[in-house]
Formats: C-alpha cells, structure tokens, sequence
C-alpha cells in the first residue's frame, strides 16, 4: 500500500481546497486592515478563528474516531462551500458579518481537520509518512505559492466578495476528489455523552503517558506562543502598515516564502527522507537569524526604499520558507508514526488544543503591544523568546527532537481501518 490511488485523490482535493483558502487568507487580513488600521482587530479575527476550534477540538477527535472518516471529509467541504455561497447571496460581508462567519468555518473546520488529520497516516505505509507529508505539503505549498500572488490580485480587483467566491468553489471542488476515495472505518458509534468524556479522557491518558509525545508536543506550545503572533499578525501588519507594501506585493512576499518551503520540502523528499530530522536545531539556528534581518528591515535603523526593502525581504523569505520545511515535516512524521490509528482522532485532537492553547495567549499580547510600541520592538521581544525555548530543548531533549524515532512507537494492529 505505497503511494496509490487514493492518496492521490486525498492529495488532489487537499490541494484545490487549500488554493481557494490560501485567496481568502490573503484578501481577508487585506480587508480588515483597509476598513480599520488596527492590530487589534486583526487580532481579533485570529482569535475568531483560533477559539472555536480549541473549544470543539476533543469533540471533533472523538467524533473522528468514532464516525466514517470520509464521510466527516467530504460532508464539511461540501458544507463550508455552501455557507460562503450562502453569505455572498445574501451580501453578509461586513467587518462583524465576516466575524461571525469566521467562527462558524472555524468550528466546522476542526471536525473537518479532525477526521482528514487520522485518516492520512492510514493511506501510506509508515515507512512512507516522510515522503507522502513531503508531498502533501508540496502541493498545498504551490496552492500558497500561486493563492497568495492571485489572493492579492483578486482582491484588487474583485475586493473580499470575489475572494470568497473563489474559496466558495475549491470547497466543492474538494470534495469531488473526496467522494472517490475508498476507505472504511470500523469503528463504534457514540451511544452518550459519558462516552464522549471517556474518549477525550483516554486521548489526554495516552499523551501523558508517553514521554515521547509529551516532549515533542512541549516544544511545540512554547514555539507556537511565539511563532505564531509573528507570522499572523506581526509580519502582516509590518508589511502593510510600515513597509507600505501594495495588496499585490503583500500576497508576492507569501509566495517568495512558498517557494522557499517548496524547495525544502522537494529536498526532504528526494535526498533527505527521515535524515532530515537530524537537522531541526540547524534550521531553527537559520530561523532565527531570518528572524533578526526582518527586524532590522522593519526598524528605522534600515531605512530602505519600498522596492529595495520588496527584494530583499522577498530573498529573505524564501529562505525561511526553506527552513519551515525541516522543522514542521519531520516533527508530523515522528508524532504520526507514534499514535495507532484507533485513537488517532482523539489524540490528535487533544495534542491539537494543548499546543494551540498557547497561540491565543501570544495573539492577545502582539495586537495591543503593536498598537503602543514599534513593530521591530515587538519582533526583537519575539526572536528573544523563541531563542530561550530553542536553547531549552537543544540542552535538555535534543536526543528526542533531533533523533531516531523510538522503535515500537504508534505501532498497532487492532481495529486497523479498511482502505481499498
């Protein structure tokens, strides 16, 4: 059961969805920044969309273990394109419209994410996770490599009503790859809401008892505290607000970075396979100088033209693009490879809430802190967190982070789902 069939069909629909959700992510923080100038607002839709999917998170696992995977797949596809549809009918469009609308994709999204997330490993062998999340990655890298450069475009031309159009359509477009893919899961129906609790529970249960998981997951929850108020809000609004970068370059800057992760991800792929974990601390090394550059090209310090500071952030970030690719492929493979497919979905879920957890403390802090003090402030404060979490681990669990996966790990033949 090598690359077949129907990890092509899971892996053609993954990249039309992603294409149209890579235009509204770039014309949606477009759109609140032209209507309001505030951090805090973008931040706000951050959360709108973080939240809800923390809170539904344990329920969409348990639901992803217990109800057909595929059926859970194609159904919310099909659901988020008829909820845009349905808002564009109707002219919902809005600042506090688009907010409302922003959770309710956010909830409909964790269960979608829930039941596709436990569903991948068990189209591939184990031996082949590396290569399948190298290529999975590189097709939903090109969707965000075209989407952001055609999000920025279509926004100019269209606003945010065409950009969710567009998204609208790759939804349904999904889930026509969706339906044709085969794959039965056997598994028990819920008959409580004790049961519910009971599998949450167990998900919890099995994390904490494996030292393995709790190590890699712990570093993600401090990376993500930080990392993700940076590249959600920080560089967007840097971007726009003080590089006073055009909707057009904004969306080519995501795409300079696409391309970087590409390249990284082809490299995992071709040469580097499970060597590449082997490298992690040598890619965060490089992310953080990344990391300095772009806060010294947003500081007064710089004091570059719009168009030279264009290019050279663009270099700078294909770079970084490059670096992503060694940190994220290697780290889903290693929990991938850790977790059997019958509680997949809970503990999926449960590791999902415990590292998210920490992006909405970071969100609240980076809005209101970039509505007072300057934004290469605020990035120089970042970089000296991330440096204090890296130089954590690298001493106490490089042996987890950088080595071979423990032999045994997520191995198991019960309850093994059917795919034809």
């Amino acid at each position: 059961m090598s690359l077949n069939r129907n990890f092509w069909l899971f892996a053609f629909g993954r990249f039309v969805s992603q294409l149209g959700w890579a235009v509204q992510d770039v014309a949606l923080p477009l759109y609140v920044l032209d209507k309001t100038h505030s951090g805090s607002m973008m931040t706000t839709f951050i959360l709108a969309e973080m939240i809800p999917a923390l809170l539904v998170m344990p329920f969409a696992g348990v639901i992803g273990d217990r109800y057909n995977r595929k059926h859970l797949m194609v159904g919310f596809d099909l659901a988020r394109g008829i909820l845009l549809f349905g808002i564009l009918a109707f002219n919902f469009i809005g600042i506090y419209q688009l907010l409302v609308v922003q959770v309710v994709m956010a909830t409909m999204g964790a269960f979608f994410g829930a039941s596709t997330g436990a569903m991948f490993p068990d189209l591939v062998e184990p031996d082949e996770l590396e290569r399948a999340n190298s290529i999975t990655s590189s097709f939903n890298i090109f969707a965000r490599l075209v989407g952001p450069a055609l999000g920025g475009f279509i926004y100019a031309i269209g606003g945010i009503a065409l950009a969710l159009l567009v998204n609208a359509v790759s939804f349904f477009g999904s889930g026509l790859f969706e339906i044709l893919i085969k794959y039965e899961w056997k598994a028990k129906e819920l008959e409580g809401l004790g049961q519910v609790v009971s599998d949450i529970r167990e998900g919890v249960a099995f994390i904490r008892s494996n030292r393995y998981l709790w190590t890699l997951m712990g570093f993600a929850i401090f990376m993500i505290a930080f990392a993700q108020p940076f590249g959600a809000v920080l560089m967007p609004y840097a971007m726009r607000e003080i590089l006073k970068f055009s909707s057009y370059q904004f969306g080519l800057q995501q795409s300079a970075f696409m391309v970087g992760a590409l390249i990284g991800n082809a490299l995992i792929a071709a040469k580097f396979g499970k060597k590449a974990g082997k490298y992690i601390f040598h890619a965060l090394l490089f992310d953080g100088v990344m990391i300095l550059v772009f806060t010294w090209l947003i500081s007064p310090f710089a004091g570059l033209s719009t168009a030279s500071a264009f290019l050279l952030l663009a270099g700078v970030n294909v770079l970084w693009g490059a670096v992503e690719a060694f940190l994220n492929v290697p780290i889903n493979s290693k929990i991938q490879r850790a977790v059997p497919s019958e509680v997949r979905g809970r503990v999926f879920s449960a590791m999902a809430v415990l590292m998210h957890s920490a992006g909405p403390l970071g969100l609240l802090a980076v809005g209101p802190l970039l509505d007072r003090f300057s934004a290469w402030m605020v990035s120089l404060g970042l970089w000296v967190g991330m440096g204090a979490v890296v130089l954590y681990y690298w001493m106490k669990h490089r042996e987890i982070l950088a080595g071979e996966d423990g032999s045994g790990r997520g191995e198991s033949g019960e309850n093994k789902p059917g795919v034809t």
